[in-house]
C-alpha cells in the first residue's frame, strides 16, 4: 500500500494551537504534517535505533529530560532541578548554570494556574505559554489564579496550593476522557482563600506588586478525538522499534491508536521514519 506520507527525521514536541479543537502538528525532522486531518488514516512509527540531543546533536544511547544527551543534561540551566522544583530556583545565590537563559526564561512574569486536566490540578507557566503549556496536559479547563513577578515565586505558590490541590495529572484518566466538571471560577476564589495567609507572607518577603490576583476568564479545550480507550496501553519505541496503528484521536502530547498510546514528547530526538496510510 502506498503511503500518504512517508518522512525521516528527528521526532520533537508536537506543535498545538487553541482551536475547536485543538490543532496539532506532527514535526519529523524539518518536516510538518497536519495531524488532525489524520484521525481515522494509520500511523507508522520505525525508530531506527538513533537518538540525537536537541541542543548539541550529539548521538545519544539514552534520552534525559526529554531529549538531551548526559553531558547537556548536566550543563544546561534548562534540565536543571530547579525547572521541576522552581521554589529552588538559586538565580540569586549567583549559582545559575546559564543566567542570560535565567533572565529570559525565570526571572520573568509567571502565572500560577488551576487547571482540570484529570481532575484539578494547580501548576504555574511562563506567561508567554498560556495556553500551550495547559494543551500539553491536556486540559480540558483552565484558568490562570495569580500572576507572579518571578518564576521562584510561582513555585512558592505553588507549594502553598499543593496543601489543598494536586500538582499532577493522571494522565490515564486524561487519556480515557475520564474528567469530571469543575467550576474553576469557584475553585479560584476557594484558593485564594485557603492560602491568602501564605499569599500575605510573600508579599511582605518580595513586594506587595509581586503576586498579583487576577479576575481572568477560564479557556476550555476540545481535542481531536474520535474514541477513547476504555484501557491505556502503551507503546514503547526502546523495546519494540516499531509502532502503529489507526489514529483515534489527540490529547496533551499523546496520540491515540487502536493499538495503544505513544507520548510524542517522550522520543524528542528519536530518529524515526513516519508514515501515514488510509484506511480504505
Amino acid at each position: 500500500m502506498t503511503a500518504l506520507v512517508d518522512v525521516t527525521g528527528r521526532l520533537r514536541k508536537m506543535p498545538a494551537e487553541a482551536g475547536d479543537p485543538v490543532s496539532y502538528t506532527i514535526r519529523v525532522g524539518d518536516t510538518l504534517i497536519p495531524l488532525n486531518e489524520m484521525v481515522g488514516y494509520t500511523l507508522q512509527f520505525d525508530f531506527d535505533g538513533v537518538i540525537r540531543c536537541i541542543n548539541c546533536d550529539r548521538k545519544t544511547n539514552k534520552s534525559f529530560s526529554q531529549g538531551y544527551c548526559y553531558p547537556c543534561f548536566r550543563k544546561l540551566a534548562a534540565c536543571d532541578s530547579c525547572i521541576m522544583s522552581p521554589e529552588k530556583c538559586h538565580y540569586h545565590e549567583g549559582t545559575c548554570r546559564e543566567p542570560e537563559w535565567g533572565e529570559t526564561h525565570c526571572m520573568i512574569e509567571h502565572v500560577v494556574y488551576l487547571a482540570n486536566s484529570s481532575g484539578l490540578k494547580v501548576g504555574i507557566t511562563r506567561g508567554s505559554q498560556v495556553p500551550t503549556r495547559w494543551i500539553d496536559q491536556g486540559a480540558v479547563d483552565a484558568i490562570p489564579m495569580v500572576r507572579v513577578a518571578t518564576r521562584q515565586l510561582a513555585g512558592f505558590v505553588e507549594v502553598a496550593c499543593k496543601k489543598y490541590v494536586a500538582d499532577r495529572t493522571n494522565w490515564r484518566a486524561m487519556l480515557k476522557g475520564d474528567v469530571p466538571e469543575l467550576d474553576l471560577v469557584e475553585e479560584r476564589r476557594r484558593m485564594l482563600e485557603l492560602v491568602a495567609d501564605d499569599l500575605s507572607e510573600l508579599r511582605a518577603a518580595h513586594g506587595e506588586n509581586s503576586i498579583r490576583a487576577v479576575d481572568e476568564d477560564g479557556v476550555a479545550l476540545r481535542y481531536p478525538v474520535e474514541v477513547w480507550p476504555r484501557t491505556v496501553k502503551t507503546h514503547n519505541l526502546d523495546k519494540s522499534p516499531s509502532a502503529d496503528g489507526v489514529l483515534q484521536g489527540i490529547k496533551g502530547q499523546y496520540l491515540i491508536l487502536d493499538t495503544g498510546v505513544i507520548n510524542i514528547r517522550k522520543y524528542t530526538g528519536y530518529e524515526v521514519r513516519f508514515r501515514v496510510f488510509p484506511n480504505h
